[in-house]
Parts: structure tokens; sequence; C-alpha cells
């Protein structure tokens, strides 16, 4: 049996957080070989939020998201999509039920063009108007693609593939976006335009959950946060509330008042 805990916080706000669970991971357990990722996870992903998940390098960030989308087993706990457990299915069975995962490092495949690697995020999409209207949607989003679409999508600079991968994403028709580390390598001006374009996919209906390294930038742009560290929940709370913080922001995620 799972205990229904909620993890520890210093950062609770008196309100509520609106709207029905959509994804919940409750005492999650996860390991690689002997080693010991996650010690017993705890999140809520609400309909419609963008949550962000923070932490130092090695806090077990990429590893929630890899347990959600079936990439790495839980050996305890339980995930949950829409109050149904998903935590024993196979990652394609995930994908198939809306969570769609943006790995960290673009993962666009060498030799394909821009639209073959678009259309194989499509791979469960048994409707070929769908797929087109889809396809039709993801170049209108991100003209750029458009314009480079009979280009071998490994060509494209690192914001170019960062969109490449978040349109390959929207080509399966994600209820939920599990996003890791989205602004990874790209000068700022690309962070700035692609975290624009998930505020975008937010507000268009998908509920998110991002993994970034720009803390500051991520409590900006989500409703709600968690701080791993060593593969614990150490708080959570009101992103406005986590960023408005500055002993926070210094205690757990090592940045200066003014980083």
């Amino acid at each position: 049996m799972v205990k229904d805990a909620r993890p520890p916080t210093v950062a609770e706000t008196a309100t509520e957080r609106p709207g029905r669970v959509r994804l919940r991971l409750r005492e999650i357990e996860a390991f690689y070989g002997q080693i010991q990722a996650l010690r017993g996870i705890s999140l809520d992903v609400h309909e419609g939020e963008i949550v962000t998940v923070l932490g130092s390098n090695g806090a077990g960030k990429s590893t929630t998201l890899k347990t959600i989308s079936g990439l790495v087993r839980a050996r305890q706990g339980e995930v949950e999509l829409e109050g149904e457990s998903i935590t024993r299915l196979a990652a394609h069975e995930i994908a198939r039920r809306g969570v769609v995962h943006v790995p960290e490092g673009r993962r666009i495949l060498r030799g394909l063009t821009v639209q073959e690697n678009l259309e194989l995020g499509a791979f469960t999409v048994k409707d070929p108007a769908l797929r087109r209207q889809r396809l039709e949607d993801v170049y209108a989003r991100f003209p750029i693609l458009h314009e480079r679409r009979h280009q071998d999508g490994s060509l494209l600079s690192g914001g170019q593939q960062q969109m490449l991968a978040m349109g390959r994403a929207l080509m399966h028709g994600p209820s939920v976006m599990l996003l890791d580390e989205p602004s990874m390598g790209l000068a700022p001006k690309l962070v700035t335009e692609i975290m624009r374009i998930v505020k975008q996919l937010n507000e268009a209906g998908t509920t998110i959950l991002l993994v970034e390294q720009n803390a500051r930038l991520a409590l900006r742009l989500a409703d709600y946060a968690y701080v791993i560290e060593n593969g614990e929940i150490r708080l959570h709370g009101a992103a406005a509330t986590l960023r408005e913080d500055a002993s926070i922001i210094k205690a757990y995620l090592g940045l200066g008042e003014e980083s």
C-alpha cells in the first residue's frame, strides 16, 4: 500500500491549487542498478499547470521524468494519470495515453529530415488526416521548421533542434508534456524564445512538467514548484512564493540573490 503522504514543504500557500490532479507520483523509489536515485518522491501536477522540478545536477530531476514516461522502472510507489496507475506500463503505452517526454539533449535523429523527425512523433496516430493537421499546426507554430523541413534535423541549430523536439512531441497530441532542460546549451535570446513557446503551449491546453537548470526563469514561468535534493523532495509550493524567498533560492538552488 502506497502512503498518501504529502511531501515536506516550507513554502505552502493558503490557497488551493485549481483544477483536478492530472498526474500524481506517490512514494516513488527508483534505482540504477544498486544505486538509489529517487527516495520516496511524491508530487502532483494539476490540469492546466506548469509545474517545475528544480535541484542541483544529479539530484534526481531527469530520473523523475524518466520514471513517469516508463524509461526507468519504479521499484516502489505509484505513478497515476487521471487517477489510474500507469506505473507498470511500457513507455510506448504511456505515450499512447498522452504523456509525452521531450528528453534532455533533444535526441534528434541523424540522417532523417526535419519532417521525418516530426512524423515519427505521430507513430500512434492512425488517422492520416489528423497526422496532416498536426503537421500543419506544428509548422504554423514553428515556421523555421517548415522552411527547413527537407534538411537533416541534426544539422539545425540548438534552438531549432529544441523546437523540433517540442514539435515532434506535439505531433503525438499530448495531454501532459514532460520537458527536460529545454534551455540547456542555448544562448539567452533563444532561451527566452523557447520559454515563450512553453508558455504558449500551456495556454493552448497542454499540462507541463518542466525540469529546468535555470531556476529563476523556471520559477517565473511555472505555477507550482518542487525542489529535489539527493533524490528527495525537500520543499514545494507556489512558484511565486519560492521565487520571492531569496533564502530558499540560495539554500536549495545554490544561487545568490542577484543570480
